[in-house]
C-alpha cells in the first residue's frame, strides 16, 4: 500500500471515530494518526515527504501547522537512534527536544544524536500552500475567514480540492460565501473545461466588490496585437455581460455610500447649529463663543472618561451615558453664566455682542489650553460603538456615525417636543414671535432669555460628545464648526429648528457629492457661494419664522 492509500485511510478513521467514539478515544486515534503521518515526513525521496505534508494539511489540527512551520524553518529533526521526529530548540550547544504531536519537552540532545529533515525549493513551496490550506480546517472561525479571502486574492488550482472540501462542510453563512468567492476564482481559471468558468462567473457576479469587477476585467484585456487574454468568445461574452451587471450595481451603492455619508456630515452639522438655532433665534444673538460651548462639552467627555478609566475601568461602556448629562450641565450652566455676565448687557447692539462673545472665545480656548494643555486628547469609544456594518457593495457604515445620526435626531425630536408640549416652550415661542406682547403678558423675558441661551450652549455641550467620537478633542475643537453651524442656521431659516435639520442634512449631502468632483475645501466654497445666492433670493431661509416682530 503506497503512503498516500495510508494517509487517506487513516484520515477516514479518524473522522469515524471523531463522531463515534468518546472524548477519550479521539484523543488517542487523533494522537496515533499523526504520530504515522509526522514519521513519514523522515522518507528519503522528496516526493514522499511531499505526500506526507500534504497528508498531515488534510487533518488540520492546530498541532500541524507548528509541525509545516518547524519543517520550513529547519527546526525538525529526527532522533538517530529510534527515528522519532521532534521539533528541536538550539540553546547555546544543547538542543532541547519536543514532541510534535504532545506539544511536551522530552529531552536535551547533542547535534551528533539528532539529523535535520532536509526540504528542497518544490517541497517549501508546498509546504506553504499546505499552510495557507491548514487554516481552512481550523475551528477559529476568523482564520477560516481569513484563509478564504487569501486563497481568493492567489487562487491556485491545488488549492481547489480542499477549498470544495471545506465549503461542502462550513456552516457560518459568511465564511461560506467567501469561499464559494475564492473557488470561483480558481474555476475561472484558463485550465478549467468552459462550462466550469462560465458557471464560475455566474458566482462571482453575485459578489458586488471592486476586486471581482479587477478579475472580471483581466478576461477583457487585448494585447498589442488586440488578441484578448480570454480566447473563448462565449466565456469573454458572459464575462462583459456580469461585468455590466457589477459596475451598474456599484455605481447603485456608491451613490447610497455618499448619501450615507453626507447624512453623518449632516448629523454632525446639525448637533453643532441646533443649540445656535435656539439662541440666535429667540434672541437674536450671534455667539461667537458658540463652538467652544461644544468645546466644553468634548473635554468633559474627556474627564469623565478619565474618572472611569481610574476608578470604574469595568464600566468604560457606560461613560458616555454619563458624559452627555453631565455636558449638557456644563456648557448650560457656562452659557447661563455668559448670558447673566455679558449677553444682557448688549442686547440691540449686535456688533459690540458679536465682539464681547468672540473675545470670549478667545479666553475659553486659553483657558483649556492652561488647564489640559494644547496637545490632542484621547476620547475613546466603548465596545458598543466600535467596528461597522460592512454591507454588499464594499459599503462600510461605521457604527460611531451610525449612532451620533441616531442621536441628532434623537436630540431634535426632544427639543421640538419641549418647546411644542411645555409650558417653557409656550413662553420661548412667545418671545420668539412678539418679545413686547410677551412682556405685557406677564412673561418674564429676561428669565426666558436666560433659560434659552442655557438651553441652546447645553445642547451645544451635547453635541461636543457626540463629535468627540469623530474628531481630537482639543482647545480648537469648536472653531472648526462654529462657520458651518451659522450657514446651516441662516439657509434653513432663523430660529427654526425643522430648517436646522434640513439645511444641515442639505449641506451634508451636498458638501459629499461635490467633493468627489471638486475636492473638499473647492466643495465648501461652492457651498458657500450657493448659500450667498441663495439667501439673496430669500433672505430669511427655507422655512422663516412668522409673527409681528420678526415680521416688523
Amino acid at each position: 500500500m503506497s503512503l498516500g492509500q495510508r494517509s487517506t485511510i487513516s484520515g477516514a478513521i479518524f473522522s469515524v471515530f471523531l463522531i463515534i467514539m468518546s472524548p477519550i478515544s479521539s484523543v488517542a486515534q487523533d494522537t496515533l494518526s499523526l504520530t504515522e503521518m509526522v514519521t513519514a515526513l523522515t522518507a528519503k525521496g522528496f516526493d514522499e515527504k511531499a505526500a506526507a505534508v500534504e497528508a498531515l494539511a488534510e487533518v488540520g489540527e492546530d498541532q500541524v501547522e507548528l509541525i509545516l512551520e518547524a519543517l520550513l524553518e529547519g527546526r525538525l529533526y529526527a532522533r538517530k537512534n529510534d527515528g522519532k521526529v521532534l521539533i528541536v530548540e538550539k540553546r547555546d550547544k544543547i538542543y532541547l527536544l519536543f514532541d510534535p504531536v504532545e506539544l511536551t519537552e522530552v529531552g536535551q540532545a547533542s547535534k551528533k544524536e539528532i539529523t535535520k529533515l532536509r526540504v528542497n525549493n518544490r517541497l517549501r513551496r508546498i509546504i506553504r500552500s499546505a499552510l495557507g490550506r491548514l487554516t481552512l480546517l481550523s475551528p477559529d472561525p476568523a482564520k477560516r475567514m481569513e484563509a478564504a479571502g487569501v486563497l481568493f486574492q492567489k487562487p491556485s488550482p491545488a488549492n481547489a480540492s480542499i477549498l470544495a472540501a471545506a465549503l461542502e462542510r462550513e456552516t457560518d453563512t459568511a465564511i461560506r460565501s467567501k469561499m464559494a468567492k475564492a473557488l470561483a476564482a480558481i474555476q475561472l481559471g484558463p485550465q478549467n473545461p468552459v462550462e466550469t468558468r462560465i458557471a464560475a462567473i455566474a458566482e462571482l457576479e453575485a459578489f458586488v466588490e471592486p476586486e471581482v469587477r479587477s478579475l472580471l476585467s483581466a478576461l477583457l484585456i487585448q494585447d498589442d496585437s488586440g488578441a484578448f487574454r480570454e480566447q473563448d468568445a462565449n466565456v469573454r461574452a458572459v464575462a462583459k455581460r456580469a461585468l455590466e451587471n457589477i459596475e451598474s450595481k456599484l455605481r447603485l451603492y456608491g451613490i447610497l455610500e455618499t448619501l450615507f455619508h453626507g447624512l453623518s456630515l449632516g448629523s454632525v452639522l446639525l448637533l453643532a447649529a441646533i443649540g445656535l438655532a435656539i439662541t440666535f433665534g429667540v434672541m437674536g444673538v450671534i455667539n461667537m463663543a458658540h463652538g467652544e460651548m461644544v468645546m466644553l462639552g468634548a473635554y468633559t467627555t474627556f474627564i469623565v472618561q478619565e474618572l472611569f478609566r481610574t476608578y470604574l475601568p469595568g464600566g468604560f461602556d457606560y461613560s458616555l451615558m454619563v458624559a452627555i448629562p453631565l455636558a449638557f450641565a456644563v456648557s448650560g450652566f457656562a452659557g447661563i453664566c455668559v448670558e447673566r455676565g455679558i449677553i444682557r448687557y448688549l442686547y440691540g447692539r449686535p456688533l459690540e455682542t458679536l465682539l464681547a462673545t468672540w473675545g470670549l472665545s478667545l479666553i475659553l480656548q486659553q483657558l483649556v489650553r492652561t488647564v489640559f494643555g494644547p496637545t490632542n486628547r484621547e476620547v475613546g469609544s466603548p465596545s458598543w460603538m466600535m467596528g461597522a456594518v460592512d454591507l454588499t457593495g464594499g459599503i462600510v457604515l461605521p457604527y460611531n456615525r451610525i449612532y451620533i445620526i441616531l442621536f441628532s435626531i434623537t436630540v431634535l425630536i426632544v427639543l421640538l417636543a419641549v418647546l411644542r408640549h411645555t409650558t417653557f416652550g409656550l413662553r420661548m415661542r412667545a418671545v420668539t414671535q412678539n418679545r413686547s406682547m410677551a412682556g405685557a403678558m406677564g412673561i418674564r423675558t429676561g428669565r426666558i432669555d436666560m433659560s434659552t441661551f442655557g438651553l441652546g450652549c447645553g445642547v451645544a455641550g451635547m453635541a461636543g460628545v457626540a463629535l468627540s467620537q469623530l474628531d481630537n478633542v482639543s482647545p480648537n475643537l469648536g472653531q472648526a464648526y462654529i462657520i458651518d453651524s451659522f450657514m446651516v442656521v441662516v439657509f434653513g431659516g432663523v430660529g427654526n429648528l425643522w430648517g436646522t435639520f434640513v439645511g444641515a442634512m442639505s449641506l451634508g449631502l451636498i458638501n459629499k457629492f461635490l467633493e468627489p468632483y471638486a475636492g473638499a475645501v473647492l466643495g465648501k466654497i461652492f457651498v458657500l457661494v450657493f448659500i450667498i445666492l441663495f439667501i439673496q433670493k430669500r433672505p430669511r431661509g427655507l422655512f422663516a419664522l412668522k409673527g409681528r416682530a420678526v415680521e416688523s
